[in-house]
């Protein structure tokens, strides 16, 4: 059966064509576009737009689609199909997708907490086959985690369970904002996070009299500074960038600790910049966890 998914994402999105069956997924075709400077019905219009070259393209029909499934940051009602008003998507509230998709194609649409969505397709197909209790977090533009507990996905009252991003690890004046709130788990953990504490680290050592290599790599400007211009330097071996992701590291780990004595996991799988900058953030995580989580959970 041919499936076709739409991923929005507060940096890229992406349109993907593939075939499922109990033994795996096949991806027949992937297109990536960015999401900034665009309105919600341009990227819809993109979507329908890639998806009908990818059909034709397999040489199908929309009639051989079984479903689209679309996922996206919350928080969403994902059973009326409706984008609420995610804070790394701004102007996208109140928004009617699965109704768009569902009148443009006649296809059965669905729509999903991009967490969950990723850690379904964990649990179904990928590290998380065979667990019963495993948690999927996303770690890019934000933070946010997908359940599976006693063998099944946990959306909560409010389809919002998993919103780990929100919870604040820290209370500095200066920590990083993420989800709208200092020092909170997306404020310390994803792409815009990493990037606001690393101008935090930069305006440190100016103050002291310092040019950090960070500094002079970003042009001297602050917009410049990213999570990978930072990661890159720690791989070249520059101490502030270094420092930086170690601090991350902390905060990473200080999330898992939560998760693991919240929910006691059989995994935790992570997914976005988490899979680019592993080997800088796990050490300090892992020693992190062990501090911090249950002995017999962790």
């Amino acid at each position: 059966m041919y499936y076709i998914g739409f991923d929005i994402g507060g940096t890229k999105c992406a349109v993907s064509l593939g075939s499922a069956s109990e033994s795996g997924v096949e991806i027949l075709n992937k297109i990536k576009f960015p999401t900034a400077g665009k309105a919600p019905a341009e990227v819809m219009e993109l979507f329908a737009q890639h998806a009908s070259e990818a059909v034709v393209k397999a040489g199908i029909s929309m009639g051989d689609i079984a479903r689209i499934g679309i996922s996206c940051g919350g928080p969403l009602d994902s059973k009326r199909g409706i984008i609420l008003s995610p804070p790394n998507l701004p102007g996208w509230d109140g928004i009617h997708i699965k109704e768009f998709f569902e009148g443009r194609f006649g296809v059965e649409t669905r729509l999903q907490n991009d967490a969950n969505a990723c850690a379904v397709a964990e649990w179904k197909w990928g590290a998380g086959r065979g667990t019963q209790n495993m948690v999927f977090v996303t770690f890019g533009t934000g933070f946010g985690a997908g359940l599976i507990l006693d063998g099944q996905l946990y959306s909560g009252t409010h389809d919002s369970a998993g919103e780990i991003g929100h919870i604040r690890l820290t209370s500095g004046e200066n920590d990083p904002v993420g989800y709208r709130k200092r020092g909170s788990v997306e404020g310390w953990c994803s792409g815009g996070g990493i990037a606001q504490t690393g101008a935090a680290y930069v305006r440190r050592e100016l103050e002291k009299g310092e040019t950090p290599l960070l500094w002079e790599r970003a042009g001297e400007d602050e917009a410049n500074i990213t999570a990978k211009l930072i990661g890159d330097l720690a791989d070249e071996g520059d101490p502030l960038s270094i420092e930086i992701y170690r601090k991350v590291g902390e905060m990473f780990g200080r999330t898992c600790a939560i998760i693991i004595d919240l929910f006691d996991p059989e995994m935790i799988v992570a997914g976005g910049i988490f899979m680019r900058s592993s080997h800088l953030i796990l050490p300090e995580a892992e020693r992190v966890i062990d501090v911090e989580a249950l002995a017999m959970t962790r």
